[in-house]
C-alpha cells in the first residue's frame, strides 16, 4: 500500500456508532437470482406488520437492521470490489418488492443505491475501495437532502470550506438540509455542499461527527416511518478522503439523474401493486355488491370486473416501461456521452409517468370499488393513497410528460440534473 493510500486510509479510522451499530453478519448476496429470491422472501417478512408501522408512526430500526443484514443494500457494488455489480432491472424489482410490502423501507436505501452510484463515477479508487467494503459489511449510506430555505433543489447553500489553519487538507461543512432520508438509520450521511470557491463537492460525513445532528421532525401524512427530516452540519470536520470533487463530473454526460429516477418509479410501482392487490382481496372478501348489479358477489358485478381489468392492464405496463427502462440503463457503457443520458432520462421519464399515475389511481380506486367498509381505521388501507400522494411529489410528474413531449417533438433533451 503506497503512503498516499495509507494517509487515505488512516482518515476512514471508524468512530463510535453509539446506537447504529454494524449488523453483526451481513449476507454476502452471490447472484441476482439469489438477491431477488431474499427480496421476496424479505417483503413477504416486512408487509405483516407494515400497516401497524404506519397507523403508530414506529420508527423500523430493527427492520432495517435485518435488511441491511440481508446483503441486498450492496447488490449494485461492482464485481472488481467484491460485489455482483446487479444490473438495474434487477435493483428496480427489489425495490418494486420491497416498496410493495412498506413503502417507507423501500424509500428508505434510495439514496444509499444513488450515493453508491456517484461513487462508481465520481469517486477515487481508494474511496471506492474503502466504501464499497462499508457496504458490503452492512454500513447504510443515508442523505442530507435539500435545503427547505433555498429557491429551488439545486440552489445549494452548504458550505464546506478547507481547513487552512489544519494543514492536512481537511474541510469544515456548515449547513442545514431537510428531506434527508435514511439520515437517522445510516452509518455515514453524505451531502452535496460548495467549497469556498463556489465549486460543487460531495461530502460524506460519520453519522456520529462531533457538530453533525439528525433530528426526527419528519411529520408527513405519509411515508411516515422514513423519518425524512432535519440534518445539521455545525462546523463538521471532514478528513480529506472523504470528500469527493464533482466540479468536473458534473459536466460530463452521467447516469446519476436517470438512476436516481428509476428507483423513485420502482417505488411508486410498489405502492401501485400493494394497492391493486389489497382493492382485489377485500372485493373478493368483503365487499358487499351493489343492489343493482343483480349479483350475490361484489366480485361478480360487471362494473367491478371491468375497473380491476383497467387497473391490471395499467399495472403491467407501468412494470413494461420501468423494466424497459432499466434495460436502458443496462445497455449503456460505463461512459455514455449526453445522447445516451438523454435517453437514459427519457426512457426513465415514461416509466415515472406512468408509475406516478397509476399509484394514485389504484389507492383511489381501491375505495370506490371496496366500498366504504374498506374505510374503517382498522385496515388503515388509506396508507396506501397517503404514501403515494406524498412520494409522487419527489419532482412535479407533468415536467417528465412535458420533457418527453419536447424530446420527441422538438429533439429537445431534458434538463441534466438528479431530478431528471
Amino acid at each position: 500500500m503506497s503512503a498516499v493510500i495509507e494517509a487515505a486510509a488512516s482518515a476512514f479510522a471508524p468512530q463510535d456508532q453509539g446506537s447504529i451499530a454494524l449488523p453483526k453478519r451481513a449476507r454476502r448476496i452471490h447472484s441476482e437470482q439469489e438477491a431477488l429470491q431474499v427480496a421476496a422472501e424479505l417483503a413477504q417478512e416486512l408487509s405483516r406488520e407494515a400497516a401497524q408501522r404506519d397507523r403508530e408512526r414506529r420508527l423500523p430500526h430493527q427492520e432495517i437492521q435485518r435488511f441491511s443484514e440481508t446483503g441486498l443494500w450492496a447488490i449494485t457494488v461492482p464485481r472488481e470490489y467484491g460485489g455482483i455489480g446487479a444490473s438495474w432491472v434487477t435493483v428496480a424489482e427489489v425495490f418494486r418488492l420491497i416498496s410493495a410490502a412498506d413503502p417507507s423501507i423501500g424509500q428508505i436505501p434510495q439514496n444509499h443505491f444513488g450515493i453508491l452510484n456517484v461513487l462508481r463515477n465520481a469517486a477515487s479508487h481508494e474511496q471506492k475501495q474503502f466504501f464499497f467494503n462499508e457496504a458490503l459489511q452492512g454500513a447504510r449510506f443515508g442523505n442530507a437532502g435539500p435545503e427547505r430555505t433555498s429557491k429551488h433543489v439545486l440552489d445549494v447553500r452548504t458550505r464546506a470550506e478547507l481547513d487552512t489553519g489544519a494543514g492536512d487538507g481537511s474541510y469544515l461543512l456548515t449547513g442545514t438540509r431537510f428531506y434527508s432520508t435514511g439520515a437517522l438509520y445510516a452509518h455515514w450521511v453524505p451531502t452535496r455542499a460548495l467549497d469556498q470557491d463556489g465549486k460543487n463537492l460531495f461530502v460524506i460525513n460519520q453519522r456520529q461527527a462531533a457538530g453533525l445532528s439528525v433530528v426526527d421532525d419528519w411529520s408527513s401524512f405519509g411515508q411516515r416511518t422514513t423519518a425524512s427530516g432535519t440534518v445539521i452540519f455545525d462546523k463538521v470536520r471532514v478528513p480529506a478522503a472523504q470528500v469527493v470533487h464533482m466540479q468536473g463530473f458534473l459536466q460530463q454526460a452521467n447516469n446519476i439523474g436517470p438512476v436516481a429516477q428509476l428507483i423513485q418509479a420502482a417505488i411508486d410501482a410498489g405502492i401501485a401493486h400493494a394497492a391493486v392487490e389489497d382493492t382485489i382481496a377485500f372485493v373478493s372478501r368483503r365487499s358487499r355488491p351493489w343492489v343493482d348489479s343483480g349479483v350475490e358477489r361484489a366480485g361478480d358485478d360487471p362494473l367491478t370486473i371491468r375497473e380491476v381489468g383497467d387497473l391490471k392492464i395499467r399495472l403491467h405496463a407501468a412494470d413494461a416501461l420501468l423494466e424497459r427502462a432499466a434495460r436502458t440503463l443496462d445497455q449503456q457503457p460505463e461512459k455514455i456521452d449526453f445522447a445516451q443520458m438523454a435517453k437514459a432520462s427519457i426512457d426513465v421519464a415514461e416509466a415515472k409517468v406512468l408509475s406516478t399515475e397509476l399509484a394514485l389511481r389504484a389507492s383511489e380506486k381501491l375505495f370506490e370499488l371496496a366500498g366504504s367498509q374498506a374505510t374503517l381505521a382498522e385496515h388503515n388501507l388509506d396508507r396506501h393513497w397517503r404514501n403515494a400522494r406524498v412520494h409522487t411529489l419527489h419532482d412535479p410528474v407533468r415536467w417528465k410528460v412535458h420533457a418527453v413531449g419536447n424530446y420527441y417533438l422538438n429533439d429537445v433533451p431534458p434538463p441534466r440534473h438528479a431530478w431528471s
